[in-house]
């Protein structure tokens, strides 16, 4: 059951278009800040990869860790994309000006009721990790740290 069929309808009134408007307002500064956390994962990662280039380590221990920051990443933006559904839920009830059945501030009691479970999570998480927008430029990085792997003997 979701947070929309479990409400019952409710006359449109300033207070609650002013909690529904606060509530975006504190999600969409925070979506954006999941955007620079990702692209700060993406930073250290290429920066990893360089300077392991440049100091000729082992490229296969490297390569592990540039998986992790590309997961931790995937983590990130499974985070963000839980955020971007109820910043969607928000839109759509601020933008209708009808009755307020989606109550502000219900964020994690939205994603408990739509949680599938551990499995679901990992699956998620994979989703995720495998958006092109994600997978890049971990898989470049990657690709050039094995070619690199017969030149510097690693």
């Amino acid at each position: 059951m979701t947070t929309d069929e479990a409400l019952p309808l409710q006359a449109w009134d300033p207070a609650s278009h002013a909690a529904l408007a606060q509530e975006w307002c504190v999600l969409q500064r925070d979506h954006e800040q999941y955007e620079k956390n990702a692209l700060g994962l993406k930073v250290v990662a290429i920066v990893l990869c360089f300077i392991a280039l440049a100091v000729v380590v082992d490229l296969l221990l490297v390569a592990f860790l540039i998986a992790a920051i590309w997961l931790q990443e995937a983590i990130v933006r499974t985070g963000q994309a839980r955020l971007g559904q109820r910043l969607l839920q928000l839109e759509e009830q601020l933008r209708r000006h009808s009755p307020v059945p989606l109550m502000a501030f219900q964020l994690h009691s939205d994603w408990l009721a739509r949680r599938a479970g551990s499995l679901g999570l990992v699956r998620e998480y994979a989703a995720n990790a495998l958006r092109p927008t994600v997978a890049f430029p971990y898989v470049v990085v990657l690709l050039v740290l094995v070619a690199a792997l017969p030149v510097t003997g690693s």
